[in-house]
């Protein structure tokens, strides 16, 4: 049960580590919770941004989406393909219901998310088009950049490679809860209209947190002293850190974990930036995707990457690091199901369906930097995380931009809008849950592989 690895992992940190540490950690997972908010904020709101801004597609829509009880009229609106059947649509008292305007989703949008997603929000109340919020999120994506490496730097350095897992796993909440907290602030902050403002307040609820917790962690967090082995060839400086970072990752067993990850966060990307796009496309509204995903995803995530953590650290003193990697496999397919039940089935079971799914399928969050930290040598600890989450986000991020494109093969052999979109997630978030499991596998071999080779020459500095 989920609720008994939470215990025994918090358990397992509480008594292994120094009350220091675990304050340290809860900065660090705080600090993550923020940039994840930050990121997600923008697919919440999404739609009235898009109609401020006049950017993305456009399509028929019902004039006021905020009341969930007239679904029959937001089903004909949607229906509606052409701008002159939509604006015609009445009620039985004759009363207009559909507008054509734009929908927040689109190539345009998953420029945004995709490759852009990444200036501080906290200043997009002073965003006036599209291109503008273009150069504030190139701000944004600068400063969370080196949020994940000197975190996770700082977590190997504080906590034993026992506790490692689990303490990364708690780390990795901040994933979870920063992105249901994005369905809170993006839709009720947003309905809201605080002084007229609506989607504007959501950026700067999401954003001026960190000014503080930025200028705490500066003042309260140390770095650790690190010790390095003598015969560790980057403490020596021979050959150079660069050089010792582009060996490590030329090595196949870590190109193919890096491929592996980059497709498993290809598919929680592309869920991610579609969600709201996909339960609004059913006809659910605002505050119905907030109620459900401002907590599902929070509770099963969290539970599903500290699971992870846990079950691979205790797999990890039988099997080594195989034993993690069995891990990931395994979490990967048995969570694909869950994953493709949740585009199929009707709400309420679909938002619950996100619980299996995530409990199971974030299992590889903190379990693949487990194994890659314990791949690498201990010099370039830092800089290979970096490394590792710049081509995961490089490729995962821009997977999106495959979401219209797909889409609208399906529209043109004649299915509804929201069936294409279905079928694009289908392919594109299950479809990359196995596509992952298969490239850990070959990755599993592909270490033994590795790993038999660095024992053989061992007794050799230049290996």
């Amino acid at each position: 049960m989920p609720s008994l690895s939470y215990f025994c992992s918090s358990l397992k940190l509480a008594k292994g580590s120094s009350s220091y540490s675990l304050y340290v950690l809860a900065l660090l997972l705080f600090a993550y919770l923020l940039n994840q908010l930050d990121r997600y904020t923008l697919a919440i709101v999404a739609k009235p941004l898009a109609q401020e801004l006049h950017y993305g597609d456009k399509a028929c829509m019902l004039l006021n989406d905020s009341d969930g009880s007239y679904k029959e009229d937001y089903f004909r609106c949607s229906d509606a393909a052409l701008e002159p059947t939509c604006t015609e649509l009445r009620d039985i008292n004759e009363t207009k219901i559909c507008k054509w305007d734009y929908t927040g989703f689109g190539f345009d949008y998953q420029i945004l998310a995709g490759p852009i997603f990444i200036l501080v929000y906290t200043f997009a109340d002073i965003t006036w088009c599209w291109g503008f919020l273009l150069v504030t999120l190139f701000g944004l994506g600068l400063g969370q950049s080196g949020c994940s490496p000197f975190s996770i730097s700082l977590i190997t350095d504080y906590f034993t490679s026992d506790l490692r897992g689990a303490a990364l796993g708690v780390h990795n909440w901040g994933v979870y809860t920063g992105y249901s907290l994005s369905y809170a602030v993006g839709n009720f902050i947003t309905q809201a209209n605080i002084y007229g403002q609506g989607w504007r307040w959501a950026f700067i609820f999401a954003g001026l947190p960190g000014l503080f917790l930025g200028i705490l962690i500066a003042v309260t967090v140390r770095e650790p002293e690190r010790k390095y082995s003598s015969t560790d060839p980057a403490s020596r400086g021979n050959p150079s850190k660069f050089a010792v970072v582009i060996k490590s990752f030329c090595r196949p067993s870590i190109l193919l974990l890096c491929l592996a990850g980059s497709i498993r966060n290809a598919a929680g990307y592309v869920w991610a930036y579609n969600t709201q796009a996909y339960f609004e496309g059913i006809g659910e509204t605002r505050t119905q995707i907030g109620y459900y995903m401002s907590w599902v995803p929070m509770i099963a995530g969290s539970a599903g990457v500290l699971l992870g953590g846990f079950i691979s650290d205790r797999v990890v003193k039988r099997s080594g690091i195989y034993g993690r990697m069995w891990v990931l496999i395994g979490s990967q397919l048995l969570a694909a199901p869950f994953a493709a039940a949740i585009l199929w089935l009707p709400t309420p079971w679909a938002y619950l369906g996100i619980l299996p799914c995530n409990i199971i399928g974030e299992m590889w969050v903190s379990v693949t930097l487990a194994v890659l930290v314990e791949l690498v040598p201990e010099e370039i600890k830092t800089t290979a995380v970096a490394v590792y989450f710049f081509i995961i986000s490089n490729i995962g991020g821009n997977m999106p931009l495959m979401v219209p494109l797909i889409r609208q093969v399906f529209e043109t052999y004649g299915y509804p809008p929201i069936d294409s979109l279905r079928h694009a997630l289908l392919l594109l978030f299950p479809g990359e849950y196995v596509i992952a499991s298969a490239l850990f596998i070959f990755s599993l071999f592909v270490l033994k592989r590795d790993m038999n080779y660095i024992r053989a020459n061992s007794n050799n500095p230049q290996t």
